[in-house]
């Protein structure tokens, strides 16, 4: 088998005629076969050889990747068309050959890249990081009458904790007659913490609390 001088254009027809219906030198995949060939190589072929000008570019993208490839790479007369004795029926020669065993190695080595890209996309994929949504609420918490302890009325409020939800500044707004408002602010996971939830929570304390009014809502 082999090319001939593929330094030399007798040798870079004979690559670019068996190259006219396939893309590797062997198999289905770039393989150690494809860097054999490429390294033994003069160079780029002319243009002239459409197809070898064609795999050459092709197999060049993979240079930095040459080490990694598939297979093991054989002296450069073992790739290519048949030499004239197997052609001619060399039955010793036939008794060696295994017909299919170079593409079904091919295949499984194929499956093997293919599987471990998959592993490494989905370890990167995995420790991308995830964004959480959340929301800036302000209440406003109104007591029954003047005589509320609203000092108690803020505790209490607090007292109110689940995942997702941090309380943050509050003050007492004048309401009229005496009466004042605990408005208050807090940053909640929307996946976990909803407005019902706070308003629930809150008007639960009945002896302080009369209602609840959501004063702003704005995503983080």
């Amino acid at each position: 088998m082999g090319f001939g001088n593929i330094k030399i254009a007798s040798g870079v027809e004979s690559l670019n005629n068996f190259l006219e219906d396939k893309s590797y030198i062997d198999g289905y995949v770039p393989s150690q076969a494809d860097v054999a060939i490429f390294e033994a190589m003069a160079g780029a072929p002319a243009d002239k050889f459409a197809h070898a000008f064609r795999w050459y570019n092709h197999i060049n993208s993979y240079k930095s990747q040459f080490e990694s490839l598939p297979g093991i790479k054989k002296p450069i007369d073992q790739y290519g068309p048949a030499s004239a004795s197997a052609a001619n029926g060399d039955a010793s020669d036939d008794d060696d050959v295994d017909l299919f065993g170079s593409d079904s190695e091919e295949d499984e080595e194929a499956e093997k890249i293919r599987a471990e890209r998959l592993v490494a996309y989905q370890e990167r994929k995995s420790k991308k990081k995830v964004i959480i949504a959340k929301s800036n609420i302000i209440l406003d918490v109104k007591p029954w009458d003047d005589e509320t302890d609203m000092k108690e009325l803020e505790r209490l409020t607090r007292t109110v904790e689940t995942d997702g939800l941090l309380w943050g500044a509050s003050k007492l707004v004048a309401v009229g007659y005496g009466i004042q408002k605990l408005q208050i602010s807090c940053v909640v996971e929307d996946d976990k913490v909803s407005t019902d939830f706070l308003e629930e929570s809150i008007t639960g304390f009945e002896d302080f609390v009369q209602s609840v009014d959501i004063a702003a809502f704005n995503k983080v």
